[in-house]
């Protein structure tokens, strides 16, 4: 590694935690000028507010979904610096090709790529959680739906449940039904009026049931008060909160994918769209690095300030992109992966461009 690698390396990190130090900044004013009455009228002290809100929920959040943003931000500032003060062009004039100045940036961008991976597979569930939990009690309680209706839900291959509603607050369910078929025969009807889930026993209670067994011509028909079972769900697989998926940890994550594609209650794209985004995402950090030093590194007319301006208007884009993917995948049906691949793809395409017209 030379001096001027360290030179790079430094300058980029040190703008990057610059950036993201003066942005959370912004951050906590704006969205504390929204929330205050919220917070108020809920009775949050301001300790909860900062340590357990901003500093373990919502910042961790905000820094996680804007670092392409941030990153984009610091390579084209220090880059656009660099070449304004005729920095870049000694450095080429002395030998070293363009695409060996890539080598520091792509460092860093490293840095940044398994930083923001590790936090998207490892911290950011965990972060959310508090978040969301935080935002259901103090900002949007009236908000937060506990109770779902006419729930439809296949357990396994053969076993089919129905409930009128169920509380996730208070783990009752009402109106159950489970059927269970051999091909297309039905074996088994099992109602019940009221459904609850015994957390000790990890089993959930039939109230007033009857149940109905059928075998060919032969019916049997057994009643009672009270009767235990074991069933392949989880009052947490009904949580119908905002941003539910993006609580859970990638061992939750891939369990919930696995059932969904037994049960199939219309939650795939959602699932797998989170799933996809914690590992292709992050390759952002690459693509605009790329961009940046592309766009910036030449010496223009108007110092750096329309190489930021064009900077932050690309990351603008990116971003808006990446949520009307989102969004088609979501509710338009387009397949998750395609949906994730789409910002990047295009970007990736827009790196090379600009890489073979950068000054060299």
């Amino acid at each position: 590694m030379k001096i001027i690698d360290k030179y790079i390396i430094q300058k980029y990190l040190s703008t990057f935690v610059f950036t993201v130090a003066i942005f959370c900044v912004v951050i906590v004013i704006f969205d504390i000028s929204e929330k205050i009455d919220d917070f108020n009228k809920h009775n949050a002290s301001m300790s909860q507010v900062f340590t357990e809100y901003y500093a373990l929920g919502s910042l961790p959040f905000f820094i996680n979904m804007l670092t392409p943003l941030f990153n984009f931000i610091a390579v084209i500032f220090f880059t656009s610096k660099m070449a304004d003060q005729t920095e870049i062009v000694p450095i080429l004039s002395g030998g070293m090709s363009f695409y060996r100045m890539l080598r520091p940036y792509m460092f860093c961008a490293g840095l940044i790529f398994a930083m923001t991976l590790i936090s998207n597979v490892y911290i950011i569930p965990y972060t959310n959680k508090i978040k969301v939990n935080f935002e259901n009690v103090y900002v949007k309680p009236h908000r937060v739906s506990t109770t779902s209706s006419s729930i439809h839900m296949q357990v396994d291959s053969n076993t089919y449940v129905y409930m009128g509603s169920f509380d996730t607050k208070t783990k009752v369910g009402y109106n159950f039904t489970l059927e269970k078929f051999q091909e297309d025969v039905m074996t088994e009807k099992l109602m019940a009026e009221r459904i609850t889930w015994d957390s000790v026993a990890n089993k959930w209670s039939l109230h007033v049931y009857s149940n109905r067994l059928i075998d060919g011509l032969d019916e049997e028909m057994l009643k009672g008060e009270k009767r235990d079972t074991t069933l392949d769900m989880r009052p947490q697989d009904f949580e119908s909160y905002e941003n539910v998926f993006t609580t859970m940890d990638q061992e939750e994550l891939n369990d919930r994918i696995s059932k969904e594609a037994v049960r199939g209650t219309g939650m795939m794209n959602e699932l797998l769209l989170e799933k996809y985004k914690r590992i292709i995402n992050p390759f952002s950090a690459f693509i605009l690095t790329l961009i940046g030093v592309s766009l910036s590194s030449k010496k223009v007319r108007g110092g750096i300030g329309l190489s930021l301006g064009l900077g932050i208007a690309l990351s603008c884009i990116y971003i808006v992109l990446e949520r009307f993917s989102s969004m088609f995948s979501i509710k338009g049906g387009l397949d998750p992966l395609i949906s994730v691949l789409i910002p990047n793809v295009i970007f990736l395409i827009l790196s090379i461009y600009l890489l073979r017209k950068a000054p060299k």
